[in-house]
């Protein structure tokens, strides 16, 4: 299936880069699968999956075991996930997902963030139609024919492969799958042992905008700044 197209990187920016935003993201997925699935990894398809990203983002094993105790604990606080909708400058569209225990905090800062660089917080579905929620594996390409490895996933769910980059441009092999098959590829993918950088559900835009460099770093900065809110998990927008 060729080259997939991904959304820009605001890679320009550092936080990405700082490893302890990462590691909170993290924690807080975790904590979400325990919560919903329970301790075990091993029967938890939700919790394996936030193990496994974990270790691709090179988190240390005890932070990880952590962040399950804690989980598993009375005290342990209670995330809610919540996606916000709205607009960039220059018509991009942009989705917020959240993770928090202060919704009232969450959005408030979410609105202030998009009034700062130029953007407008949107109502529900105002945004995310333009979008499909699908599960997304980035997987190494070593060792892998692709076209047999299609071939062999179709069954299992596979709308889309083909290459892509991660952050610092190694390549990889990109796969998705409709949201519904998440766990019956995620299970695919496990049976043949496949090397795994990340297993994420992802909002994939139908269609791309492009903008000169200019008017593209404006949107780029509006992205950074929400990420670096410490309720933000991800943002996802369809500037090419």
């Amino acid at each position: 299936m060729g080259r997939i197209f991904e959304t820009r990187k605001a890679t320009m920016f550092a936080r990405w880069n700082k490893m302890a935003k990462v590691f909170t993201r993290l924690a807080k997925e975790i904590t979400i699968a325990v919560k919903s699935g329970g301790p075990n990894p091993d029967n938890n398809p939700g919790l394996r999956r936030c193990i496994q990203n974990a270790r691709a983002a090179n988190m240390p094993k005890d932070k990880v075991d952590g962040a399950i105790k804690r989980a598993s604990g009375q005290d342990q606080k209670e995330y809610q996930v919540v996606l916000y909708e709205g607009y960039a400058p220059h018509g991009i569209a942009v989705l917020v997902e959240t993770a928090t225990d202060n919704v009232v905090r969450t959005v408030a800062n979410v609105r202030m963030h998009f009034k700062d660089y130029g953007g407008n917080m949107g109502n529900t579905g105002s945004v995310a139609f333009m979008f499909n929620r699908m599960g997304v594996f980035r997987l190494s390409p070593e060792g892998i024919n692709q076209d047999e490895l299609e071939l062999d996933l179709i069954d299992h769910g596979l709308e889309e492969i083909g290459e892509g980059k991660g952050e610092k441009g190694e390549p990889q092999l990109i796969i998705r799958c409709a949201f519904n098959d998440f766990g019956k590829m995620q299970a695919a993918i496990e049976e043949r042992k496949l090397n795994v950088l990340s297993a994420e559900l992802e909002y994939i835009p139908q269609n791309m905008t492009e903008l000169p460099e200019d008017k593209a770093q404006e949107v780029l900065k509006l992205v950074d700044e929400m990420e670096q809110d410490e309720d933000v998990q991800r943002v996802f927008h369809n500037l090419a």
